[in-house]
């Protein structure tokens, strides 16, 4: 009796306890707790797609079809992605005013909310480009110059070289891009919209989205400079010299035209 009176009167016994006592707090902690959180994040995540669905059937549903599947008035949006609705609804293109060859920037008819909301639900139908993060478009630190090597090749055919905009084919255009959000920019290098190609993370990672958009804001930052004067769609010097010598030149045939008439009237009288 005296042996097991002492056991359970040993100093350790009550340290054992606690650590048992510990060990399952933690654990039901670690079965329950993310659940929880899991479960009303999904709930949030339901709830935003419910409400981008009724926003989606009062405003989209016409050109896009009931469930996105397209139409004759609009493509289909499944597989699209959040980028795209963000991008598309956030710049005031959609929804569109009339159709035509390229919807046009405007301002925004929907809050941001229901933008995200909106974006949820076309996200729901098929995967694609998720809205990025602040630190994945911001160009803070990024390498200008490096920037506008990738600028020149990949977009300029059609931005032109300072990003002013260009007419294409069929009544499209390259718009101007000042102006233009860090993360607007991002996302059409993701979805290319319009005739805009697409420009996933295999072909331009995340780094250099980064340095084109740092140099994008470098040549139409209020600090930039036109050491040409006029810069006649950002075409620099050369354009602003050819352009100058067209019209010289003119001027001169003109001249000349005049002064052959007038001396010919004059050697016939």
């Amino acid at each position: 009796m005296k042996k097991l009176s002492a056991r359970r009167r040993h100093p350790l016994a009550a340290l054992v306890v606690l650590l048992f006592a510990l060990a399952a707090t933690g654990g039901l902690y670690a079965a329950f707790a993310p659940a929880d959180e899991a479960k009303a994040d999904t709930s949030a995540q339901s709830l935003a797609i419910e409400e981008g669905k009724k926003l989606y059937a009062t405003g989209c549903s016409s050109c896009h079809g009931t469930g996105g599947q397209g139409t004759t008035d609009g493509p289909s949006l499944v597989g699209v992605g959040a980028a795209a609705v963000d991008f598309q609804v956030g710049t005031g293109r959609m929804p569109a005013q009339s159709p035509g060859a390229q919807a046009p920037k405007k301002p925004q008819v929907y809050t941001q909310a229901q933008i995200d909301q909106l974006a949820a639900y076309v996200a729901s139908l098929g995967p694609g480009p998720s809205i990025p993060t602040e630190e994945q478009y911001d160009p803070a630190g990024a390498d200008v110059a490096a920037g506008g090597e990738l600028f020149r090749t990949n977009c300029a055919q059609c931005h032109n070289f300072t990003g002013e905009g260009g007419a294409l084919t069929h009544g499209k255009y390259a718009p101007d891009l000042g102006g233009v959000s860090d993360k607007h920019i991002y996302e059409a290098m993701l979805h290319g919209p319009q005739n805009m190609p697409v420009f996933p993370d295999t072909v331009l990672p995340e780094k250099e989205k980064k340095e084109i958009i740092a140099y994008i804001n470098e040549v139409n930052g209020e600090n930039s400079e036109s050491p040409g004067g006029f810069k006649l769609g950002g075409f620099g010097p050369v354009a602003e010299g050819m352009f100058a010598w067209t019209i010289v030149l003119a001027l001169l045939i003109g001249v000349a035209v005049w002064v052959a008439a007038r001396t010919a009237k004059a050697r016939k009288s």
